[in-house]
Parts: C-alpha cells; sequence; structure tokens
C-alpha cells in the first residue's frame, strides 16, 4: 500500500468565557486534520470575549504564531471557527502561510468520502455555496476584459471576478436541478417503503461511534449474504448516504434498519443545507438508535451534539434507545447512573449485548401491537395474502363461515380492517 505524506500544520483556536467544549473542539479539529492527511505539530490558543474582526485571533497572539511557524518550518495554520474572506487574507498576509478553517477541512473530508452520486452533489454543491461569497477576496489583478472592439460595446465587458462568480452560480443552479431530481427519486422508493407499513428504525449518532459497524453485526446476527453488508471504516464520515436493511426476527415480525449519516460539532451550515434531504430520513422512523462511543471520555458531549441535530431536524419527538457501544474498549464497566435510558450495552466488534439490543427494539416497536382473530369469506384470497404480507399470522383455522387468522399487528393496522374483527384475544 503506497505511504501517504502529510503536510505539516499549526492548529489555532479562540476560546470564548464559558465556553465548555472548547478542548474538546480543539482535539477534534487535530482529528480532522488527519483525516484530511494533515499532521498536527503544534497547537496554539487564547483566551478571549469575542473573535478579533481582522485577526481571529489577537495581534500579539498573532505575531506569536508567526514565529512559531518560522521555528518549525511549517507553512499550513487550521483554525477551530469558520473564518471571513477578509480574515483570511489579512492571516495569510502576515503569516505568510496558507491559512484553513474547520468548514474547510470537513468539506475536504466529505469531498474525500462522498460514494454515491447524490453524496458528492451534496458535497460539491456545498462546497461552491462556501466558495461563492469568498470570491471577493480575489486578487485585484483580475481587470476587466474588454468588452467589444472599437467604441461598440464600450465598458460592457465584465471582470473576471464577475465571470467566475457567474460560473459558479450556474454550476450550482445544475448541481441543484441534478440533486432535486435523485431526491425526488430517493422520495420514491420512501413511500414505496411506507406503503409496507413494516416498522423503520434508524441508527443515529456522532460520526466514527460505530453505527455502520452495528449494522453490519445485527445483519450477520440474522445471517444475512456478505452482500447486504454496509462500509465500515475506523475513520471520520465513512458513511456518508443512507444505507437500509430489512431484517426479520425469529417470529417473523420485521423492520427496516437504516444506517444514518454521523454528526459532527460546528457542522458547516451549507452541508446541513446540502444533506437534509438525507438527514431527514430519519424523520420517517418510528424508532432512533442513538449510538454512542461508550470509551470516548467526552461522550456525553457528542451524545448533545447529536441531540441537537436531531432537535433542528424535527426528530427530537421520535422515541429514542441508547446503544453504548464500544463497551469492550472501556477499562471500567458502566454504571446505570451515568446511562441515558432507556440504554443497552453493546460492541458491535464481539457481538456483546446485541440480543439485548434487539429485544429493546422489538418491544419499542412492536410493544403497542395486539392479538385480533379475523374471519375473511372465501374467495377473499388477496386479503388473506395481504395480512400473511403486512402484518404477523399466528394461526390459521378453516371454519364454515371462511378462513379465522389469529393476528398480531398495530392498532393503526388494524383500525383499516375492524369490520372483520371478532372479538380480540388479547
Amino acid at each position: 500500500m503506497e505511504q501517504i505524506i502529510k503536510e505539516k500544520a499549526i492548529i489555532a483556536g479562540l476560546e470564548r468565557k464559558g465556553q465548555e467544549d472548547f478542548n474538546y473542539s480543539m482535539e477534534e479539529l487535530a482529528n480532522l486534520a488527519d483525516a484530511c492527511h494533515i499532521s498536527v505539530e503544534a497547537v496554539i490558543t487564547q483566551k478571549a470575549e469575542r473573535v478579533h474582526p481582522s485577526l481571529y485571533l489577537g495581534t500579539g497572539k498573532i505575531e506569536e504564531l508567526a514565529r512559531l511557524l518560522d521555528t518549525l518550518e511549517v507553512d499550513i495554520v487550521i483554525f477551530n471557527d469558520e473564518l471571513s474572506p477578509s480574515q483570511v487574507r489579512n492571516l495569510e498576509k502576515r503569516l505568510e502561510a496558507s491559512v484553513l478553517d474547520r468548514t474547510t477541512l470537513i468539506l475536504n473530508i466529505f469531498a474525500e468520502r462522498a460514494r454515491s452520486r447524490e453524496s458528492q452533489l451534496q458535497v460539491e454543491l456545498a462546497r461552491l455555496q462556501y466558495v461563492l461569497p469568498r470570491l471577493s477576496g480575489i486578487s485585484s489583478s483580475s481587470g476587466r476584459q474588454r468588452g467589444g472592439v472599437g467604441t461598440k460595446n464600450r465598458g460592457s465587458g465584465e471582470t473576471k471576478l464577475e465571470l467566475s462568480q457567474r460560473r459558479i452560480e450556474d454550476k450550482i443552479t445544475e448541481l441543484s436541478r441534478e440533486l432535486e431530481l435523485l431526491v425526488s427519486q430517493r422520495e420514491t422508493q420512501r413511500r414505496r417503503r411506507q406503503k409496507t407499513e413494516i416498522p423503520v428504525v434508524s441508527l443515529v449518532g456522532y460520526t466514527n461511534t460505530g453505527k455502520s459497524s452495528l449494522m453490519n453485526a445485527l445483519l450477520q446476527k440474522h445471517h444475512a449474504p456478505e452482500a447486504k453488508a454496509v462500509f465500515a471504516k475506523d475513520m471520520l464520515f465513512a458513511t456518508l448516504q443512507t444505507s437500509v436493511r430489512k431484517l426479520e426476527l425469529a417470529d417473523r415480525k420485521s423492520f427496516l434498519l437504516t444506517d444514518t449519516v454521523g454528526f459532527v460539532s460546528k457542522l458547516p451550515h451549507h452541508l446541513v443545507k446540502a444533506f437534509r434531504s438525507t438527514l431527514e430520513e430519519v424523520l420517517d422512523s418510528d424508532l432512533l438508535i442513538h449510538v454512542v462511543d461508550s470509551a470516548n471520555p467526552d461522550a456525553e458531549q457528542l451524545i448533545e451534539v447529536t441531540s441537537t441535530t436531531l432537535r433542528e431536524l424535527g426528530a427530537d419527538e421520535i422515541p429514542v434507545i441508547y446503544a453504548y457501544n464500544k463497551t469492550d474498549l472501556r477499562m471500567l464497566p458502566l454504571e446505570s447512573k451515568d446511562l441515558r435510558q432507556p440504554a443497552v450495552l453493546v460492541s458491535a466488534k464481539t457481538g456483546a449485548g446485541l440480543e439485548e439490543m434487539e429485544q429493546a427494539i422489538r418491544k419499542a416497536i412492536f410493544g403497542h401491537y395486539k392479538e385480533v382473530e379475523v374471519t375473511i369469506p372465501y374467495g377473499d384470497d388477496q386479503f388473506v395474502s395481504y395480512l400473511h404480507e403486512h402484518a404477523y399470522v399466528k394461526s390459521t383455522r378453516y371454519e364454515e363461515d371462511g378462513t379465522k387468522l389469529t393476528v398480531e399487528a398495530s392498532p393503526a393496522m388494524i383500525q383499516k380492517w375492524s369490520h372483520l374483527l371478532d372479538t380480540p384475544t388479547s
């Protein structure tokens, strides 16, 4: 395997008053840099009431940063927040180094990880929307093009900047149209799934908590073909598209399991906007499995980031089970007082706790199901087939007035054919 040569950088952050997650945020920035094949050589921070409007950090700290760049022979600085175009220009001039911000890193990671056509379009759209307002930082050497020959069209030419802006705007329009078409096709697939009336369970959580690995572990538990496995790797944003798999339990109850895009703190709003249709798939869920990296000392903060994102999507009313994953990596056992409830302890790697998680899912999505008896007149074979496909037929008897089925189903489904009900058996 070819070894990737890493570039070197210094990361810089501003800690505002009352910012409790600053240390973790800086650690995460280093992880994001690593995911972009950049080695962090030093960390420089400053405490301040507010961001310096032109330099992000104070002038004294910028001078310190310039000396450190020279000493370490590093020519990249990565800042922990999104920078304005003027801040980037001023910093590059003062530091004589390449300046990146947190948003740029995340966009680069998404661009590298995108595999499906839809996720590639979403990333490219987000990148262009981020770049467009920053074109004002283009060099003044962009001069005005001539608009025509002689006196004709004099002065009607466009600057190179205006041309670049127009091209990007046209590209954004083109990508948006193609993305809308793909989103429409996925909406059609979602409506088809909804018609089957099979419950939907979505795996959600911070990036790299093991959602895809957990999905694969459940698929393996149910002896699903290897081709059904989803891509899983120990890295940030390994999965950028939604994967859906059907799982059938021992008593023929089944549900759709969905693997979703992982979250991260300060996720760029351009990406949230571009990926909104993908993220909103969780709104169709009957249950959310919030996957937590139990081995991470900052697990509680990561839970909050995911919970905040779910609230912003309008998914905070959907029932949740907290799956504390990676228990095999913990030195000390988890105490119940430290867990969000309802909780299950699992390990996608060893398979520990998978049965308990499955039972918790069963209780959450099938616990309200009722058992009833239905008598279907002979000749109505179509409805018999419907019940076998959409409900859980426990027994079948052939009697004088028709086929009598003992069926377990959701109250909503039972209501649809209540005129055929006999006396409920439970």
